[in-house]
């Protein structure tokens, strides 16, 4: 199990896929899950720390911003960058991730990112959800699964999500 060639092979068909090209990519990512183990019971900042720097070469490739979604535990808000939340409109909360409270990825985030905050939710254009941490709720209203190749990070299954505005009527439309 190669877990940095597979969030590479991920990421690398998420960009490839042409819908990221702005906005912000929620991570939901269970490090537990990716090592073969149950989410939230073995995270491991080493797992985190790999993947993590796949998730920068992918901002540098497509300009999105990152939020990575804490654990249950802390409601599963989102670190960001001050000016993602910011631009988002997002409610800054009182919290630090660390690994027991809000996860090995997000607690390294956390430390990492040059201006981090903590928000309480957002609308974010796409998502990748790795280990069945359950992003949707940070997605904007009309969410669409992306059907990559690449259905796993190590051990966890992977899913990825673009959002489109809702479609009004159409073809299909009846309206009485």
């Amino acid at each position: 199990m190669n877990i940095q060639q597979d969030m590479t092979a991920l990421l690398q068909q998420l960009s490839d896929t042409g819908y990221m090209t702005g906005g912000t990519l929620v991570v939901g990512c269970s490090t537990s899950e990716v090592r073969g183990r149950k989410i939230g019971t073995s995270g491991s900042g080493d797992v985190a720390r790999n993947l993590y720097t796949e998730f920068l070469r992918f901002r540098e490739r497509t300009g999105m911003s990152l939020a990575f979604q804490c654990c249950e535990h802390l409601n599963r808000a989102l670190v960001v960058e001050r000016e993602t939340a910011e631009r988002c409109r997002g409610r800054i909360v009182a919290a630090v991730p660390v690994p027991k409270a809000g996860g090995a990825m997000a607690a390294h985030a956390y430390r990492e990112m040059e201006d981090p905050v903590l928000i309480e939710s957002m609308e974010a254009e796409a998502g990748v959800d790795i280990g069945e941490t359950m992003i949707g709720m940070h997605l904007k209203h009309v969410a669409v699964p992306l059907r990559l190749e690449q259905t796993s990070v190590g051990e966890a299954r992977a899913r990825a999500a673009r959002t489109r505005p809702p479609m009004i009527g159409g073809p299909r439309a009846e309206y009485e």
